[in-house]
């Protein structure tokens, strides 16, 4: 049945509130209500005894997801919609905020639906996150050492470093020198990172074989590129066509032609996240795929330059891993 009230909502840490608004645009109430499941069956009885809902949800992949999550639930068409922008300082207002997020919805204009893809999505971001973040401390922790021993005197210096950051901690001379326990302490850090990665990445390829072994079949495509397909796109639906992909991953060109010369520059928009992985994976296929080192030397020889050719080869290549994601 098609929706006869928007129902916007403002979402917060604690709590989140709703504005309805009917068709025409008039208002028709306002609810507060706490993040529990007894605020969102709250909330569905208030938006049923208005009429068929439709929901807009600010913050979808933040404050507003585990709502989103129970909306779709029910059964709800649930939208997102992006907070609303501040024309002057002090304009900031939950229920005018809620309102605006309803009369998205009336505007006509086609709003995106949340990014949702069940249990296992879910298991596979928080993977991605905890990996980051991993590799940011173990790159810290790395630089730390190196910067340590750049101090030290030449004799211990020279000892410790041709040693491996991860296994310092194993030199007897580490041991027996007291003031160098910080030291220790760093490369022990790095050999628990590396340990957490590397558990983290044997997950990722079993979640990723489970959930979608028709993404890892395609040459250069290995666990880590396709868990943040996987996580980016959530569910396919919300993909509408290959194009819509390419703008969600920031490689759908941007024209920059001026006169005769024609060129498009580089998309700085969309998931950066998503953009990275193809990016590394356009790279190996470049190197290791013979049918894209053939197209890459094709563009190269009708005058692009590197960084055209490979925005151009990822162009394609997230054409390809659309239909493959969708297919299945």
């Amino acid at each position: 049945m098609e929706w006869t009230v928007a129902i916007g909502v403002d979402t917060h840490t604690r709590t989140h509130v709703a504005v309805a608004v009917d068709r025409v645009g008039r208002l028709l109430g306002s609810l507060e209500l706490t993040v529990d499941e007894d605020g969102f069956a709250a909330l569905t009885r208030f938006a049923r005894s208005l009429g068929e809902p439709a929901f807009v949800v600010e913050g979808t992949g933040s404050y507003g997801a585990s709502l989103a999550r129970a909306l779709l639930a029910d059964g709800f068409p649930v939208y997102e919609c992006e907070r609303r922008e501040r024309r002057r300082r002090g304009d900031k207002n939950d229920l005018l905020d809620a309102e605006a997020a309803a009369r998205r919805l009336l505007s006509g204009k086609q709003l995106p639906l949340p990014r949702s893809g069940g249990a296992g999505r879910e298991q596979l971001r928080l993977l991605l996150t905890e990996r980051r973040s991993a590799q940011h401390a173990r790159l810290q922790a790395r630089n730390q050492v190196q910067a340590a021993l750049v101090t030290l005197d030449p004799p211990l210096r020279a000892h410790l470093g041709r040693l491996d950051p991860a296994t310092l901690h194993r030199s007897t001379l580490l041991r027996r020198t007291p003031s160098l326990a910080a030291l220790g302490r760093l490369s022990r850090r790095i050999q628990q990172l590396e340990t957490e990665l590397a558990a983290i990445d044997t997950e990722l390829a079993e979640l990723t074989q489970a959930l979608c072994p028709q993404l890892l079949a395609e040459h250069s495509v290995g666990p880590l590129c396709t868990a943040q397909l996987l996580v980016s796109a959530a569910n396919p639906n919300r993909l509408k066509s290959e194009a819509s992909f390419a703008a969600l991953a920031g490689v759908s060109p941007i024209e920059a032609s001026s006169g005769p010369r024609k060129r498009h520059r580089l998309n700085r928009g969309g998931d950066r996240q998503l953009n990275w992985a193809l990016h590394m994976s356009a790279l190996n296929r470049i190197r290791h795929h013979p049918e894209t080192q053939a197209y890459y030397q094709r563009l190269l020889t009708n005058g692009k330059t590197k960084k055209e050719a490979i925005r151009i080869v990822k162009r394609v290549l997230a054409r390809r891993l659309y239909r493959t994601l969708t297919a299945t």
